[in-house]
């Protein structure tokens, strides 16, 4: 395909190569129903011990330990000391943010307006985090968030300016266009000879735009 035929691409906001593989191996660990609890947890009821959230999420104390420490390691959650016991906090500001669009989401389903309130926190029904951390499985994956990425700042786009735009090849591209369109994470029209992509609401922008918040606010400290 004849480059004179397509728009210049413009390539915006896309993130250094090392934050956003950072950023993926993050949401690797949330992908997990059960990790993802323990972050919302914390997120509703702040700096907890683990024996608290175990508790707390009707989970085994020792699965807790591991997955927070896991968590640690990959930057979503910092610890301190009070007395003889250690605490953990969400250390991140996209984790939070999911939570957001989480509650939003359900309050949006279930027609329980006190979800769509800003500021307002509750834990969701473990059935409905199950369902969350599935569905963000399914785009925790470095090539499809940039794909994400780049429509999210750049705009509607075919294929071939997708390609320009993340350096990925066109058939990977065209692959997980189609993983990202059944999915309904992204939606399609045509003109002409071509079919242009769009990204559509729900936790998958509000992620990707999350972790350019964090960028913005701490750069190469990400």
């Amino acid at each position: 395909m004849s480059d004179q035929l397509l728009p210049e691409v413009k390539i915006k906001c896309l993130l250094p190569e090392r934050v956003m593989e950072q950023a993926v191996r993050g949401l690797t660990y949330i992908v997990h129903p059960l990790r993802l609890r323990i972050l919302e947890f914390l997120d509703v009821n702040g700096a907890s011990s683990v024996s608290a959230i175990a508790r707390g999420i009707n989970a085994e104390q020792t699965i807790v330990s591991q997955y927070l420490r896991k968590m640690r390691e990959v930057k979503l959650v910092r610890t301190h000391r009070r007395g003889i016991f250690i605490y953990y906090e969400i250390c991140e500001e996209y984790p939070a943010s999911i939570f957001v669009c989480l509650r939003k989401l359900f309050g949006h389903m279930t027609d329980q307006l006190k979800f769509l309130r800003a500021g307002y926190k509750e834990i969701l029904p473990a059935d409905y985090t199950t369902m969350a951390a599935n569905r963000i499985k399914l785009f925790a994956n470095y090539d499809k968030m940039r794909i994400l990425e780049y429509l999210i700042y750049n705009g509607e786009s075919c294929v071939s300016e997708i390609v320009k735009g993340t350096k990925i090849p066109q058939i990977k591209v065209s692959q997980y266009l189609k993983k990202l369109s059944e999915d309904d994470f992204v939606k399609s029209h045509r003109e002409g000879r071509f079919v242009y992509y769009d990204i559509t609401a729900g936790v998958h922008k509000t992620t990707i735009g999350c972790i350019h918040k964090r960028y913005d606010k701490v750069g190469d400290n990400f």
